[in-house]
């Protein structure tokens, strides 16, 4: 176990220190346009060119990569050309809003995949029909469509939820949950269907093996059988339709904020690239890697705590 997570953990520095330089030399190419961005169209070209070298924009490329991968790993994300905020405190704001969404969102497409999943593989029949029909709508209705739909009849026609804004959990709990029930209603029928579809065949793949007839024929109840075997072996499929969902969910969160005017990442991200903070976007960006590689490793550790066999490599 020990060499397992030691191997993910290699893996995911390493992608980490690759992906970041990617996008590091995408964002950070040009330092001329970044100084002249900050400065404003009317700055001289010799005030354009002091800037860059002030900002240390004319060193080459790797040196200035590796000197803010020292500084990410000191926990220093830089500052903002534009205002000298740290992008550290522009995040402290941000993360909670976005988590919310997030975690919400992922636990109850866990809980109601699995349920729904489950129930389609058991039953069958009109059951399993009514289920895969409500996943391929999930699937198939476009994010910002349900999040239009859900704000007209739960905002508009009935009054029931704000149609935008955040309400910080220190306020209130009824608040922090009011303000994002329709935001996480509308992930949540998104996400559920590929989910929902994942766990119902990796339990049909289950029941169809050879050792659950064995497990029936020797009298086990298909209660235990299916907690304590078939959901089992069928987690790992699961989990990692889950974690890839949660990845994407990461990019549908950020629209979802627009729409429903969540002050989280996704807000910072849009206004920082419309004004040019170069630092402020690569911050969001990497904190962003580092989370969707938190969740892969998490997924990764788990469904080698469930299926011991997945940690041969």
């Amino acid at each position: 176990m020990f060499r397992y997570l030691a191997l993910n953990l290699i893996r995911a520095a390493g992608l980490f220190v690759i992906v970041g330089f990617i996008t590091f030399t995408v964002t950070y190419t040009d330092g001329i346009g970044i100084a002249r961005s900050v400065l404003g169209l009317s700055a001289s070209d010799e005030q354009v060119a002091a800037k860059a070298e002030e900002l240390g924009l004319t060193r080459p490329l790797i040196v200035q990569y590796f000197e803010y991968l020292s500084g990410v790993i000191r926990g220093d994300l830089g500052a903002s050309f534009l205002t000298g905020q740290t992008v550290t405190d522009a995040l402290s704001t941000r993360i909670p809003v976005t988590l919310s969404l997030i975690i919400i969102t992922m636990t109850l497409t866990a809980i109601i995949s699995v349920v729904l999943g489950v129930t389609a593989a058991l039953y069958g029949g009109w059951v399993d029909r009514v289920v895969q029909f409500l996943s391929v709508l999930g699937a198939a209705v476009p994010g910002f469509i349900i999040a239009i739909g859900l704000v007209f009849a739960f905002a508009v026609a009935v009054p029931l939820y704000p149609a935008t804004g955040y309400i910080p959990i220190t306020d209130g709990v009824q608040g922090w949950l009011w303000s994002l029930t329709l935001p996480v209603a509308a992930l949540v029928i998104g996400t559920i269907a590929s989910s929902a579809q994942q766990f119902r065949g990796s339990v049909i793949d289950a029941l169809s093996q050879d050792y659950v007839r064995t497990l029936r024929s020797r009298g086990i109840k298909e209660g235990p059988l299916l907690f304590r075997h078939v959901l089992r072996n069928a987690a790992g499929p699961g989990l990692v339709v889950l974690s890839l969902t949660t990845l994407g969910l990461l990019g549908a969160a950020l629209f979802i904020e627009q729409v429903f005017a969540l002050p989280g990442i996704g807000q910072l991200i849009v206004s920082s690239a419309q004004a040019g903070d170069v630092p402020m976007v690569m911050g969001t960006v990497v904190f962003t890697m580092i989370l969707v590689l938190v969740i892969n490793f998490l997924a990764d550790l788990l469904i080698g705590v469930l299926n011991p066999k997945s940690r041969i490599r």
